[in-house]
């Protein structure tokens, strides 16, 4: 069986106006050599009032000042995509332009729609994004690639294999529907070393323009292995300006240790708590297509430098509480267990949401309780309502931050509930709840948030990591 990788460059390796490029050229000519390449794209950086902004961004913020009916400047997006066109050669570089320009142009229609409307929704959203962003970017990148003498091509968004369900803005892949759509990917591929393709956008079986939500070219790079691993041996390489370490590196500077592998349910879950390592659907949907695709994070610059994500680790002697990562800005639902049921099978099979962690339930007044931690607060105002439906005395607390301990050998790690919890009380944190299970992989403690009181946790946290012993 043939090797294919999916190779998934995003912004932070892209770089500021394409500045990224060179290393990804490199990349790519390396993986070439005994593999086939997808190569997902996400939309490039630029600088907005000395500010590092992706793309995305962007148009969102364009979207949003026509919708109000303020003026916005659209060369800010043309921008990176000029700077880009240094990367082609003479010949192309005619050809590439023109391209820039009619993408660009139906990105503007969309925004000038939204300005008409007074809306910037739905399709009108992900068209804007996806001709300005993703798709563009794939296009470029394949010329740049001929550029250098890489045999590549691309699909067009009339022949894109990724079919989704009709949300929209925050869609669904559909795997039998996907299957039936990617003759035309096979074909590219078969007479190119190198494909590349947009992330985080998808079709509906209708043809309507739909978008991942955040962080979704991860998905896009899933859901492109689960469509080829019957035909081709096929890994997922997520390059990255470096591989996981054990905390977040703009939080914690002293101590930190390179993790060389992790688990399924590990990664899910520091993707979950505030790691940016892979999204964590991307995982979730994986499993739920009943597979095992190895993953890979590559420093991209370095990339000797991996770190292996796998069902079941192979390598277990190394430290078992493998990442300290935090996240702000959560929520926490209080409701009545016999209320609970409804609620979560509802946000499974209506809003298709798995953002959230149900904590160890507590009984008060012989009354049983539950509690939901919900990782994005914002989520819970926008659907407050739609919430507290479930349970008229259902309660919701705001302003949440959670510090995340996760290993999924941590029981072999002596007294680590205590030890994390002393160094919360040494730091000045009053924990309000701590949620600690061996079945699940994970330590949770429950701070308020409020101003870097999540950071100063993980810092206290991790500087115990190393004087830790385990068995």
């Amino acid at each position: 069986m043939n090797k294919l990788t999916i190779a998934k460059f995003g912004g932070s390796a892209i770089g500021i106006d394409g500045e990224g490029i060179p290393d990804i050229v490199k990349r790519i000519k390396e993986i070439q050599k005994d593999s086939k390449i997808i190569v997902v794209c996400s939309a490039p950086l630029t600088m907005v009032d000395g500010k590092k902004k992706s793309l995305t961004d962007v148009i969102l913020g364009i979207g949003h000042n026509a919708v109000n009916g303020d003026n916005f400047d659209f060369s800010i997006v043309e921008k990176p995509y000029l700077k880009l066109l240094e990367y082609i050669v003479d010949s192309d570089k005619d050809l590439c332009k023109k391209i820039i320009d009619e993408f660009l142009k139906k990105s503007k229609d969309s925004i000038d729609e939204a300005s008409s409307k007074k809306e910037f929704l739905d399709e009108t959203r992900s068209k804007a994004l996806a001709f300005s962003g993703e798709v563009l970017m794939s296009h470029v990148l394949n010329l740049i690639l001929n550029s250098n003498e890489i045999i590549s091509g691309t699909i067009s968004l009339e022949d894109w294999p990724i079919i989704t369900d009709n949300n929209i803005e925050s869609t669904n892949f559909l795997f039998s529907e996907s299957v039936s759509r990617m003759g035309k990917l096979e074909e590219v591929l078969e007479v190119n070393d190198v494909v590349t393709i947009g992330g985080f956008i998808g079709k509906t079986k209708d043809g309507i323009i739909t978008t991942y939500e955040r962080g979704g070219s991860d998905r896009t790079a899933a859901d492109l292995g689960i469509l080829f691993h019957k035909k081709y041996d096929t890994i997922i390489d997520l390059e990255k300006d470096s591989s996981v370490v054990s905390a977040d590196p703009k939080i914690v500077k002293d101590d930190l240790e390179q993790v060389n592998e992790l688990s399924y349910n590990e990664a899910r879950l520091a993707g979950m708590f505030g790691m940016k390592i892979v999204d964590p659907i991307a995982i979730k949907e994986i499993l739920e297509n009943g597979l095992e695709i190895p993953l890979t994070i590559t420093n991209m610059k370095s990339p000797e430098m991996i770190t292996k994500i796998q069902r079941n680790p192979e390598d277990k002697s190394g430290h078992p509480l493998k990442i300290v990562t935090g996240k702000k800005n959560c929520a926490i639902l209080r409701i009545e267990s016999e209320m609970i049921r409804d609620l979560l099978v509802s946000l499974d099979k209506d809003k298709r949401y798995s953002e959230f962690i149900v904590l160890s339930p507590f009984t008060k007044d012989g009354i049983e309780f539950s509690r939901v931690l919900f990782l994005d607060g914002d989520y819970v105002k926008r659907n407050e309502k739609y919430i507290l439906s479930f349970d008229a005395l259902a309660t919701v607390a705001y302003e949440r931050g959670v510090v995340t301990l996760i290993g999924d050998e941590m029981w072999r790690v002596q007294q680590i509930a205590s030890k994390a919890s002393s160094k919360i009380g040494d730091a000045g944190l009053n924990i309000l709840n701590m949620d600690a299970q061996e079945e699940t992989s994970r330590i949770i403690i429950v701070i308020e948030d409020v101003g870097d009181s999540v950071e100063k946790a993980i810092e206290a946290i991790h500087s115990e990591r190393s004087k830790i012993k385990f068995i």
